[in-house]
């Protein structure tokens, strides 16, 4: 069974997380722990249809921001990573300086200091040069920088289909294909 953090901050970009927790929902052999600042409660709001508490239900388990004491904060409580989708500046600065003053950040934390698996889904455009040095440290860290940017090449028919994409590759840094990106097979014959 493959454990995996789902940690949702408050840049724009919602779609992304709850996506993604509506995917593994139905992968029986995944179990999703949610971490959300209370700017991400507020955009859910204010970006989707969603109810916070509907995405809440959406995670095996859910995690006060507030709760350092939690099973996420620790490097003995085995995960197989971290996503975080959307992340923020602010939070993205936070992990970058280990500055865990609440949870998802200290997840994210504890995941880098265990060498596990962090990925990042940075929000923001355009980026100034404080951005990209962050988002290089991340790198050098050992975090995965993977903004949701728009395959084209699948020649897609809608919005959910990109952030399907997007959260599918995500995904597919963690071994967990759960069907939905359309792969490249190479062109074709128009």
């Amino acid at each position: 069974m493959k454990r995996l953090i789902i940690g949702m901050s408050g840049a724009s970009g919602l779609i992304y997380g709850i996506r993604m927790l509506e995917v593994l929902q139905a992968e029986q052999d995944v179990e999703t722990h949610l971490v959300m600042t209370a700017s991400a409660r507020l955009n859910i709001a204010l970006e989707t249809d969603h109810d916070v508490d509907a995405v809440r239900a959406m995670a095996d388990e859910v995690h006060s921001v507030k709760d350092l004491a939690a099973s996420i904060a620790s490097g003995s409580f085995r995960t197989d990573g971290m996503v975080v989708a959307p992340c923020s500046m602010k939070t993205l600065s936070a992990i970058v300086h280990s500055h865990a003053d609440n949870l998802l950040v200290r997840a994210a934390d504890v995941v880098l200091k265990e060498r596990r698996r962090l990925v990042l889904m940075p929000r923001e455009s355009p980026l100034h040069a404080g951005h990209c040095e962050l988002l290089l440290k991340a790198c050098q860290l050992g975090a995965v920088v993977a903004p949701p940017m728009p395959a084209l090449y699948t020649r897609p028919q809608s919005v959910a289909e990109l952030v399907d994409h997007s959260v599918g590759r995500c995904l597919d840094l963690f071994d967990i294909d759960p069907g939905i990106v359309t792969r490249w097979q190479g062109p074709t014959a128009r």
